[in-house]
């Protein structure tokens, strides 16, 4: 199979075909992930949150980012990389927002990154775009927004807000970005954005219209138990799965039925 670029991801909203997005953090599973099919494989800075057990995703910084972003471009043949800028890596100023995406691609062998906002970024993403550093734009409830927004909450119920949101999606495309994700926003806003933009949209509790949808992979799987967003669709329960293998591992151990000959060298 061949690697999927950005303008495969571009034909797929002209075509009418469903982009398929997913989290990943680490070499096993990022092999899992791109072996299944993803279209796109992003390093989201919710690692902060599935991975190292924080409130929310503020304090992930860069090195840690690229830490994470090496371990899973290691480990995807197929699927377009992109990694998300941790906050205060693109808030410092158009040279230094430059600077850290372009680490991304350099260093961690990214195809891009993924910036949060919409208006107030546009210079940032005109400036990657020009540096040939692809972006990925992020409106709606943005997790690095959380204190200003008090909370994860829907953005977008009221008019003036929907509007604003509108606002922040054409701006990311006029910019340059490839595409945009649309995360917890009213699906009828969602829709209406998705029919206005050329580019495409990848909803995250924002419905079933948008060009393509995006979860985070320990939600999907049932790994992290903190709390569960109303859009996060459990497939599976491998935190059960994984308690009760290591259960097992301890009274086998305890009893002395591990290791047996089979586990020893003569």
């Amino acid at each position: 199979m061949a690697r999927i670029t950005i303008p495969d991801i571009l034909r797929k909203k002209e075509e009418g075909k469903k982009i398929i997005m997913l989290t990943a953090y680490d070499y096993p599973f990022a092999k899992i992930v791109d072996e299944a099919g993803m279209d796109i494989v992003l390093v989201g800075d919710s690692l902060g949150m599935v991975v190292q057990g924080r409130d929310t995703t503020l304090s992930v910084t860069m090195e840690e980012m690229l830490y994470h972003t090496r371990m899973v471009t290691s480990a995807v043949k197929n699927a377009l990389v992109i990694a998300d800028m941790p906050f205060l890596s693109n808030q410092m100023g158009v040279s230094e927002t430059i600077k850290n995406a372009g680490r991304f691609l350099k260093e961690a062998r990214a195809a891009g990154v993924k910036l949060e906002g919409g208006v107030m970024v546009a210079d940032q993403i005109r400036a990657l775009v020009r540096a040939e550093i692809p972006v990925m734009a992020h409106v709606g409830m943005t997790p690095q927004s959380i204190h200003r927004f008090g909370g994860y909450k829907v953005q977008g119920k009221e008019k003036r807000t929907a509007l604003k949101i509108l606002e922040d999606a054409t701006a990311v495309e006029e910019a340059g970005a490839f595409a945009v994700v649309l995360e917890a926003v009213p699906m009828a806003v969602a829709r209406s954005i998705t029919g206005r933009l050329k580019i495409p949209t990848i909803g995250i509790g924002a419905g079933a219209h948008c060009d393509g949808q995006v979860l985070v992979l320990y939600d999907l799987l049932g790994l992290f138990e903190k709390f569960m967003p109303k859009f996060a669709k459990q497939y599976a329960n491998l935190r059960t799965t994984a308690s009760q293998a290591i259960r097992r591992y301890k009274e086998e151990v305890e009893s002395g039925k591990f290791p047996t000959k089979d586990e020893s060298y003569p």
